[in-house]
């Protein structure tokens, strides 16, 4: 079962991946995008950590797991500029309502609420896989949870990489047709460092690679 503290630590974690691939964020979004999508998540996630850090410091912290996840997306709603803070806070925050106020929830609860997270995103955006956005990650990482935690980051990885030979179809890369062939999309490799983040605190948790299965 994972508690609001496992959300707490997934959530730091990644933020550190942010932290850790911000200049690589920003270089990828150079060509096809507005050059500033490793410098708005940075700011979105350090003040996500800032606002958990908070809450511990005052010893207000959210009992319910899904309470964690509906903070973490206001925060980066109202701290990250573009299109990435209504659809990352989309994501989270959605995630967190389907959560419910549970003080724990299981892996199997926890996959269900993320692809209601998922399809939040779909909705926002207007986007498809195959698309060239975040959706090329995080559909195939959130459908690999059903095997685990690993195969879902390295799922959402793959699906980053997919994304080099597609034209965009959606977002600000779509305006550059043809030219948006041969670079890999921003949005769909911050979204595998998230589910990366979440691999990589399941199985701290469960002390384990993160390769058992999500049932």
């Amino acid at each position: 079962m994972r508690d609001a503290d496992f959300f707490r630590r997934w959530m730091t974690a990644a933020a550190a991946a942010v932290e850790r691939e911000a200049d690589r964020l920003t270089e990828l979004d150079s060509p096809i995008g507005d050059a500033d999508h490793g410098s708005n998540l940075l700011r979105g996630f350090t003040a996500v950590r800032a606002a958990l850090e908070e809450q511990a410091r005052e010893e207000q912290a959210p009992a319910a797991a899904g309470e964690v996840l509906q903070l973490a997306g206001r925060t980066l709603i109202s701290t990250v500029g573009g299109a990435s803070g209504p659809l990352y806070g989309t994501l989270l925050r959605r995630t967190g309502k389907s959560l419910g106020e549970a003080a724990e929830v299981s892996d199997a609860e926890l996959r269900e609420a993320l692809l209601a997270g998922v399809d939040a995103v779909a909705q926002l955006g207007g986007a498809a896989p195959g698309d060239k956005t975040m959706l090329d990650a995080l559909v195939p990482g959130v459908a690999a949870l059903s095997t685990s935690y690993r195969a879902a980051g390295d799922a959402a990885e793959n699906g980053a990489l997919a994304t080099v030979p597609m034209q965009a179809r959606k977002g600000r890369a779509s305006y550059l047709g043809e030219r948006s062939i041969g670079h890999q999309d921003p949005g769909a490799t911050s979204s595998a460092l998230l589910l990366g983040a979440l691999a990589d605190v399941a199985g701290a948790a469960d002390g384990t690679d993160a390769t058992d299965g999500v049932r």
